[in-house]
C-alpha cells in the first residue's frame, strides 16, 4: 500500500477524491543504476544485513569516548601525510653534498636521507608543514591512545567480554612506541643518529645473542648503510599494516559487542542509551575528524617541532649535548640511568650487562605484559566472571584506581629521571644526588601514591554517601525557635542520586577450609589462601552504597527512624 501524501481536499470537487493518494515520482536513472549495482553486490556478497546492523548501532554520547576517536583520526593523518613524504624522502645512507636552499649547510657532506629531509623542509612547497603535521599527529596518536587506555582502565571497561580488546590496545600502544622511534630515526640528523647509536648499544646488551642481533640488523658495524632502508620499510609498510589491522579488529569488536556506558537512569547491562550511527553519530564523527585535522594543521603551522637543520648531519664521532629521546621513550631511558653499574657481571668470560638490558630491553615488554594480564588477574582475585557493560566511577573502585595511580607514578619517576643531567645543569645540583633521589622514588613514591589515592577514593565515597542521606549543603543557616542554629540541606534530584548510589556492594572472598570432603589436605588450599588474601587487600576496606531502606530511614525521625532501621537490619540478615 502506498505511503504517499493524500490528495489535497481543500476544494469542494477535490473532496470526492480525498481518499486517493498521489503516485510517487519515478526514480531517476542514476538512482536506478545505483540500486541495481547495490542489489547485484548484495545478491552475491550479502553485505546489506551487516551494513544495516552497523548503521543502526547505538553509541553512547560522552566526551571521554572521543579519546579513542582522536587516536584513530591522528593515525589517519599520519598515513595521509606520510604518503606525501614518501614522494621525496630518499631512504639511503649514501653520501652526498648538500646544495639546497639552507645556506648554513651548503657544501656539507651528509647522507641522502638527511639531504632529502632538508629538501622537503625548504624546497618542496608545503613540505615543512606536512612534515611537522606528520610529527605532531604521531605524538597526538600516542597521547590519545594512552589517555584512551587510562580511561578504559580506571572505568573498568576492560572486564569481560572485552579482555581481548584490552590486549589489542596494549599491543597497539607498544607498537606505537616502536613506530615512533623508527620514524624519528629516519632523517639521519645528529639527534636521531645519536638515538640509533644508543639503540645499537641496547641491542648489544641482550644476553648471548646481542652482538648477532646488532650485526644482523645494522648489516655490519655501526652505523653501516643498511639500517635506514630497513627502518624505512618497517616504518611505512610493516608496522602500519599491523597497526591498521589491529585497529580494524578493535573497531569490529566494538561494533559487534555491546558498547560500554556510564551508569544512569534507564541504563543497564542489557541496553545502550545513545544515538545510532546514521545519521547522528556519523555526522558528529565526521565533523570531529575535521576538527582534529584542523587543530593538527594549526599546531604544525605555528609550533615548530624537530628542527633537524639545527643539529646537522649525523657524525659518529659527535654527540648532541643534552640529547633526550621523545617523551614516550623517556621512561626507558630513565630506567637505564637509574640502574646501578654493579648489575654487570662476567660469566665464563662473557659480560652480562643487566644494568643496560633491564631498562632498555626488558622493561617495555614486562610493563605491557603486566598491563595485558591485569584483567585476568583482577577477575581471579575478585571472583567476578560476569559480563560488564556499565562503567565504574574510579572512586567506587579504590584499589584499582590506587594501583593505576601508583603505576603512573612509577612511570613518571622514570620519565623525569631521563632528564637528570639537564636538571643538574639548570638547577646547579649534583647529578649523583638527583639520581639517588629518583632511585629511592622508584620504590617509595608509587607506594605513597597508592595509599593516598586509596584514602582519597574512600573519602569521596563517604562524602557521596553522606550527601545521599542528608542532601546537599545549601550554605543557608536556619535558627530554630529554641535558638539553635543549623545549616539547611537541599535534597538531591533523582538523577544526581542515581549516580552516587549506582554501584554494587563489594566484599572480600571468604576463605574455605584447607581439607577436602574426606578430610585430606587440599593441594589447592595454598592458592585459595593467596586468593583470599589478595581479595581482602582489594576489598578489605570499602564503603557500601546507600540502600533504599537507609535512604528512607534518613528522612524520618524518632521511633519511625528506628523502626525502619531495625526492619532494614532484619531484612539484610535474612538475605544472608
Amino acid at each position: 500500500m502506498s505511503t504517499a501524501d493524500p490528495i489535497d481536499s481543500g476544494r469542494a470537487a477535490d473532496r470526492l477524491r480525498a481518499g486517493d493518494s498521489r503516485r510517487p515520482a519515478p526514480a531517476s536513472g542514476g538512482s536506478k543504476a545505483l540500486g541495481g549495482v547495490a542489489g547485484w553486490v548484495d545478491d552475491r556478497l550479502g553485505p546489506a544485513k551487516g551494513v544495516n546492523y552497523l548503521m543502526k548501532k547505538v553509541f553512547p554520547d560522552h566526551w571521554s569516548f572521543m579519546l579513542g576517536e582522536i587516536a584513530m583520526y591522528s593515525m589517519i593523518i599520519c598515513l595521509l601525510t606520510g604518503t606525501f613524504l614518501t614522494f621525496w624522502f630518499v631512504p639511503s645512507a649514501g653520501h652526498t653534498t648538500y646544495d639546497g636552499s639552507y645556506i648554513p649547510l651548503q657544501g656539507v657532506q651528509m647522507s641522502e636521507a638527511y639531504a632529502s629531509s632538508l629538501d622537503i623542509s625548504f624546497d618542496i612547497k608545503g613540505g615543512l608543514l606536512i612534515r611537522q603535521m606528520h610529527h605532531w599527529a604521531a605524538l597526538m596518536f600516542i597521547v590519545a591512545l594512552s589517555a584512551h587506555m587510562l580511561r578504559v582502565f580506571f572505568t573498568g571497561a576492560f572486564r569481560k567480554p572485552r579482555e581481548l580488546n584490552w590486549i589489542i590496545g596494549c599491543i597497539l600502544s607498544m607498537l606505537a612506541l616502536v613506530e615512533g622511534f623508527a620514524g624519528y630515526s629516519l632523517p639521519d640528523d645528529l639527534l636521531s643518529g645519536t638515538g640509533l647509536r644508543a639503540a645499537q648499544g641496547f641491542i648489544l646488551s641482550a644476553p648471548v645473542i646481542g652482538s648477532y642481533m646488532a650485526y644482523g640488523l645494522f648489516g655490519g658495524d655501526f652505523p653501516g648503510e643498511a639500517i635506514i632502508p630497513r627502518l624505512y620499510g618497517v616504518h611505512i609498510l610493516l608496522l602500519p599494516a599491523i597497526l591498521i589491522g589491529l585497529f580494524t579488529a578493535h573497531i569490529v569488536m566494538v561494533a559487534v559487542q555491546k558498547h560500554t556506558q556510564y551508569p544512569g537512569p534507564g541504563r543497564t547491562n542489557d541496553n545502550v542509551v545513545g544515538f545510532p550511527v546514521m545519521p547522528v553519530y556519523a555526522a558528529k564523527a565526521g565533523g570531529f575528524f575535521f576538527i582534529v585535522f584542523g587543530f593538527t594543521a594549526l599546531l604544525a603551522a605555528f609550533v615548530q617541532i624537530n628542527s633537524i637543520w639545527v643539529y646537522g648531519p649525523y657524525d659518529p664521532s659527535a654527540v648532541t649535548a643534552g640529547s633526550q629521546p621523545d617523551w614516550y621513550m623517556g621512561f626507558a631511558d630513565g630506567a637505564l640511568r637509574l640502574l646501578p653499574g654493579w648489575l654487570e657481571f662476567n660469566i665464563f668470560g662473557h659480560p652480562l650487562s643487566l644494568n643496560v638490558a633491564i631498562g632498555a630491553l626488558f622493561l617495555i615488554p614486562i610493563m605491557y605484559g603486566a598491563m595485558a594480564a591485569y584483567p585476568f588477574i583482577e577477575a581471579w582475585v575478585t571472583g567476578d566472571k560476569r559480563e560488564h557493560h556499565l562503567l565504574d566511577r574510579p572512586r567506587n573502585q579504590p584499589t584499582r584506581t590506587a594501583l593505576g595511580v601508583a603505576a603512573l607514578t612509577f612511570y613518571g619517576v622514570l620519565m623525569f629521571a631521563a632528564g637528570n643531567d639537564l636538571m643538574a645543569i639548570k638547577l646547579h645540583m649534583s647529578i649523583n644526588d638527583i639520581t639517588y633521589f629518583f632511585r629511592a622514588g622508584v620504590f617509595i613514591l608509587p607506594v605513597l601514591a597508592f595509599w593516598v589515592t586509596r584514602r582519597i577514593c574512600l573519602s569521596l565515597q563517604r562524602s557521596d554517601r553522606n550527601m545521599v542521606l542528608h542532601g546537599r549543603e545549601s550554605g543557608r543557616i536556619v535558627r530554630t525557635a529554641e535558638g539553635k542554629f543549623f545549616e539547611a540541606h537541599e535534597p538531591l534530584d533523582e538523577y544526581t542520586r542515581w549516580k552516587l548510589v549506582g554501584y554494587e556492594r563489594q566484599a572480600p572472598l571468604e576463605l574455605t577450609g584447607g581439607v577436602d570432603a574426606h578430610g585430606v589436605a587440599d593441594r589447592s588450599s595454598r592458592g585459595a589462601k593467596l586468593r583470599a588474601r589478595l581479595s581482602q587487600f582489594y576489598f578489605g576496606t570499602h564503603v557500601d552504597p546507600v540502600t533504599p531502606t537507609e535512604l528512607a530511614a534518613a528522612h524520618h525521625d524518632g521511633h519511625a527512624h528506628e523502626a525502619i532501621e531495625a526492619a532494614g537490619e532484619s531484612t539484610h540478615a535474612g538475605s544472608h
